[in-house]
């Protein structure tokens, strides 16, 4: 049960759709993480009308970037253990 003052914790809470889309073209445009934020404007929340933090920014982008991954690339069980490895030593050994 939560308690109707508890606070939420983690994650970026006030990023949208549009503050996405923002922080994808600003970063093709190669912008530091900073100039991002400095750019960005959280439209809902408590803190809204402030400019989410670098690590807001990162956060928003990494999980985007994760779930784009995820959802493009299938999953490839145990093609590590397919993978032939080269010794560095000699036929004889170390």
């Amino acid at each position: 049960m939560s308690a109707p003052w508890s606070m939420s914790v983690g994650g970026a809470g006030g990023a949208d759709d549009h503050m996405l889309s923002m922080a994808l073209h600003l970063r093709d445009q190669e912008l530091s993480l900073r100039d991002i934020a400095a750019r960005l404007v959280i439209t809902k929340g408590k803190k809204k009308g402030q400019h989410p933090s670098p690590a807001t920014v990162l956060r928003l982008l990494r999980e985007h970037d994760e779930a784009t991954i995820t959802v493009s690339t299938p999953a490839r069980a145990g093609r590590a253990a397919e993978t032939p490895t080269r010794s560095t030593h000699g036929p004889t050994g170390p």
